[in-house]
């Protein structure tokens, strides 16, 4: 691994561990296995290298998110997917912990790709009940940008929730409850 991505993935880690500020670069640089030359010269200092791995982190969200909203199976099934992924729930969503860090929050710069990939899950969340309405999947009372938004609050309330109690029963609970108010029609989750 070079040395930006040792860099960009030390920081990854401690800004979901710690956040921005509980991140100092020294900590960045020994995590990293890299000297504050090498963090210096390949970025312009720590607010730079966050972005990166801000970046780096809603990346990869998105894209493991993506591959499961683009699996087969009807609506339903890819939202059950979504909610019963395997995550590390004691830990929390590495970017939605991003939005309770205040220096995140009060850079325009860093919370940019936080709220484009937040924006971009509701978004294909939307699509999918969309897709289930379309289908007659889902009641038809349903408004696809509601339950997007209600989908997302679920999962980083039950993160919240599950890092409280030290347990991953709440988000576990909250995911099943979810289900059962979206199950198709005629069906039971």
């Amino acid at each position: 691994m070079s040395t930006p991505d040792r860099l960009i993935e030390a920081t990854r880690e401690l800004l979901w561990e710690r956040g921005y500020v509980g991140t100092s670069p020294k900590a960045i640089q020994q995590q990293a296995g890299a000297g504050q030359g090498s963090m210096y010269h390949h970025f312009a200092g720590k607010p730079d290298l966050a972005l990166a791995a801000i970046r780096r982190t809603a990346a990869q969200l998105r894209e493991t998110t993506g591959r499961l909203f683009d699996g087969s199976g009807t609506a339903y099934e890819r939202i059950s997917a979504y909610l019963l992924r395997e995550r590390d729930v004691l830990r929390g969503c590495p970017v939605g912990r991003l939005t309770m860090d205040p220096d995140v929050v009060a850079s325009e710069e860093l919370r940019a790709p936080v709220d484009e990939t937040i924006g971009w899950l509701r978004g294909r969340l939307a699509k999918i009940v969309q897709e289930g309405l379309d289908q007659g999947e889902f009641s038809p009372s349903l408004v696809p940008e509601e339950v997007a938004a209600t989908i997302v609050a679920t999962v980083q309330g039950g993160y919240v929730l599950a890092r409280a109690s030290g347990s991953t029963d709440a988000f576990d609970a909250g995911a099943r409850g979810l289900l059962s108010l979206l199950a198709p029609r005629g069906t039971s989750a």
